[in-house]
C-alpha cells in the first residue's frame, strides 16, 4: 500500500494514505466483509443504478418532440451506445446492443459518481471490473460458438500467413483471447485507482502552506483530467466489447 509520511512543522509526523479511500467498509457496524454485507461500495454501486433509470427511464418518460434536458441527455446517450455497436459489430450486432448500453451507462455513471467528494469509486476495484469483464468473455465465447459452431475456432487460425507459420500464430492467438479479460478489466480498474490516487496526494500536501496554491491548481488540473478519463475509460471498455462481440459474430480471419 502507498504511504506518504507528510511531516509539517510543529505538529509532529502526519501518516497520509491515499489508498485509503479504496478501503470497502461495512455501512453500519464493523468486522468482516461478507459476500450479503452492505458496503460502501455496494451503496454507491446501487445510487449507479438509481441513476441510470433517473436518467434514462423517468427521464424519457415523456418523450415529448421538443426534448427536456433530461431526454436530451437520454437520447444522446443512447444515440451514442447504437452508433457504436451499429458501426463496429453492423445490423447483427443490434440485438445485443440492451446488454452492451448497460454495460456502458453503469461504468459511465459509476466513474463520474465516483468524482463526486466523499464518494467511493467503485469501479476502482479489480473485482467489479473483472466480473464486468468476464461477463463479456463468457457471453461472447457463447455467442461465438452458438452462431458459428466449430468455425468459431477459424477466430485462431490466420489464413493469410504462411502455412508454417500458422501453428505459432494460433497459440498466440489462444493466448491473447484467454488474456481478454484481465487486460480488459484492469485498464478500467488501474487509470480509474490511479488518478483517484494522485488527487488524494496533492491533496495531502494541500495543507503545506508553502506549496499550497501549487497543489490546489494541481488537483483543479487532475480534476479536469478525470472528468475525461471517466467517460474515455467507460467508452473504451465497451468499444472493446464491441471489438469483442464482431470477433464471435465473424470469427474468419
Amino acid at each position: 500500500m502507498l504511504l506518504i509520511a507528510i511531516v509539517t512543522e510543529g505538529s509532529g509526523e502526519m501518516a497520509f494514505h491515499p489508498m485509503d479511500q479504496f478501503v470497502v467498509s461495512p455501512l453500519v457496524g464493523e468486522g468482516p466483509v461478507h459476500w450479503y454485507t452492505l458496503t460502501n461500495a455496494t451503496l454507491w454501486m446501487a445510487i449507479a443504478i438509481i441513476a441510470i433509470v433517473l436518467v434514462l427511464v423517468v427521464g424519457t418518460r415523456g418523450r415529448g418532440i421538443v426534448p427536456s434536458r433530461a431526454q436530451s441527455i437520454a437520447e444522446l446517450f443512447y444515440g451514442m451506445g447504437h452508433k457504436m455497436v451499429e458501426d463496429i459489430c453492423g445490423k447483427e450486432g443490434l440485438k445485443f446492443f440492451p446488454y452492451i448500453m448497460v454495460i456502458f451507462s453503469f461504468i459511465t455513471f459509476a466513474n463520474f459518481l465516483g468524482l463526486l467528494p466523499m464518494s467511493f469509486a467503485t469501479t476502482s476495484h479489480i473485482a467489479v471490473t473483472a466480473l464486468l469483464a468476464l461477463f463479456v468473455f463468457v457471453a461472447v465465447t457463447v455467442i461465438g460458438f452458438i452462431k458459428n459452431g466449430m468455425g468459431f475456432l477459424g477466430l485462431f487460425w490466420v489464413t493469410a500467413a504462411p502455412l508454417p507459420l500458422r501453428p505459432i500464430l494460433a497459440l498466440i492467438e489462444v493466448i491473447s483471447y484467454f488474456v481478454r479479460p484481465v487486460s480488459h478489466s484492469i485498464r478500467l480498474a488501474g487509470n480509474i485507482m490511479a488518478g483517484h490516487a494522485v488527487m488524494k496526494v496533492f491533496a495531502g500536501f494541500a495543507a503545506i502552506a508553502l506549496i499550497s496554491p501549487v497543489s490546489v491548481l494541481a488537483i483543479t488540473a487532475i480534476y479536469g483530467l478525470e472528468v475525461l478519463v471517466a467517460f474515455i475509460q467507460a467508452y473504451v471498455f465497451t468499444i472493446l466489447t464491441c471489438v469483442y462481440l464482431k470477433d464471435a459474430l465473424h470469427p474468419a480471419h
